[in-house]
């Protein structure tokens, strides 16, 4: 009698198994790294749109006027939300400017800044 040559059925479910596995595994993998990288285009985004908006505000003619606004900018094709709040600084000359930025269909701040202007423009 001929030995026969290959795989047994045993041994070609065992590779599958493997296999499946590998595969799965490495979908899970490709899935978080594309929600981080998306996670991070928004938040550099967030930070070009916060950027930007204090640029603004240092190139305003009139001067600077403390309290809360709220305002919507559009930017990469998309929409967002700046929440702008001036303080004066006692006894300084500056202001401080705090800044949160989120997508505009979304509470939660995906930055937060704080930065101090001179309270006249020159």
């Amino acid at each position: 009698m001929k030995a026969e040559k290959g795989f047994t059925l045993l041994e070609v479910m065992i590779a599958l198994a493997v296999f499946a596995t590998l595969v799965a595994a490495v979908m899970s993998a490709s899935q978080y790294v594309l929600g981080q990288s998306s996670r991070v285009e928004a938040r550099m985004f967030a930070t070009w749109v916060a950027d930007n908006h204090l640029n603004e505000l240092r190139l305003q003619s009139q001067p600077l006027v403390a309290g809360r606004k709220t305002l919507i900018q559009r930017f990469a094709q998309r929409e967002w939300r700046v929440t702008q709040y001036i303080v004066a600084e006692p006894d300084s000359g500056l202001l401080r400017v705090e800044l949160g930025v989120s997508p505009a269909g979304s509470e939660q701040p995906l930055l937060n800044m704080i930065n101090w202007l001179a309270a006249t423009n020159d």
